[in-house]
């Protein structure tokens, strides 16, 4: 059986005569890089322990690239020890030799022995040039070769990431005066439509008398606070919202009179206090933004 092994030791004398392997490349001329084989043999009693080199072995000039080895395979009382590594060189020497030796151990000892160094020719690509030791002349140019120009995606994306940090650092340290800005901006137009909407409701009472215009503008008034103090006023009961704004005498005036139209059916004789009333939820609504934006 064949073992391989990364050193050779050094053998004692031997007084019986030992085989010597044989070792050779599978052709005899290569190019520079180019694949190459080398095949060795060794045929010995079945009784000797043989060790084959692995890829950790000597094999200069050439380089190690892969190896295949076969089976021992035993015949008329003969072992034949068969493998072939896979070199390539890169060396420009004309004639390149190799000889891998073999190990047999024997007790204690270890015997290296090397088989006929097998020779490989380089064959060269190029004509050899017949004053090699001449340099041509030269020619000098200096006109210049336009370049079409490349564009440069790391500095832009480097240049991105800068901007984005800017903006992530700025809206971090204005967050807060941003927001506020914001929601100062939003509760202005949301205030700008109340009242537009709400001289709307007014107009549309003054001109029809109906309760339906009353209590649109009653809901319009009870949504745009709600919105203003952030609570649920929308679905708060006139008791619920008098009690919510401490008693304020406005808006229970004028709640009292809405009611009276929205629930009770009254509508002319009560069209006067209606105004008032109308005039009393526009003004509290306004005296709440103020505290509110103040």
């Amino acid at each position: 059986m064949t073992v391989f092994l990364i050193n050779s030791i050094s053998a004692q004398a031997q007084t019986t005569p030992t085989p010597i392997p044989q070792g050779r490349f599978q052709k005899q001329t290569t190019l520079v890089g180019e694949p190459l084989d080398y095949e060795l043999r060794y045929e010995h009693a079945p009784d000797l322990e043989v060790v084959f080199p692995d890829s950790l072995a000597r094999f200069a000039p050439f380089e190690y690239a892969g190896k295949t080895f076969f089976p021992t395979r035993t015949r008329g009382g003969i072992s034949l020890d068969r493998a072939v590594y896979h070199l390539r060189t890169f060396r420009l020497d004309s004639v390149q030799t190799l000889a891998l030796p073999v190990a047999v151990l024997q007790g204690a000892d270890t015997l290296s022995i090397l088989p006929p160094p097998s020779r490989v020719r380089l064959r060269r690509t190029a004509a050899p040039q017949p004053n090699a030791t001449e340099l041509p002349d030269l020619r000098q140019n200096l006109a210049l070769v336009p370049i079409e120009p490349i564009f440069n995606y790391p500095y832009w994306i480097a240049g991105a990431l800068a901007v984005l940090l800017l903006l992530a650092g700025g809206a971090a340290l204005f967050r807060q005066g941003l927001v506020r800005r914001y929601s100062a901006y939003k509760r202005r137009k949301n205030h700008g439509y109340f009242l537009a909407q709400f001289a709307r409701h007014v107009e549309r009472f003054e001109l029809s008398r109906s309760a339906t215009n009353v209590e649109r503008a009653v809901v319009l008034w009870k949504n745009y606070l709600a919105g203003l103090e952030n609570s649920g006023l929308n679905s708060f009961t006139t008791r619920e919202i008098v009690a919510y704004f401490e008693n304020d005498s406005d808006v229970r005036k004028a709640l009292n009179a809405t009611d009276k139209v929205i629930y009770g059916n009254v509508q002319t004789e009560e069209a006067a206090e209606v105004d008032r009333a109308f005039q009393r939820l526009r003004g509290f609504a306004e005296r709440r933004y103020a505290s509110v934006t103040g």
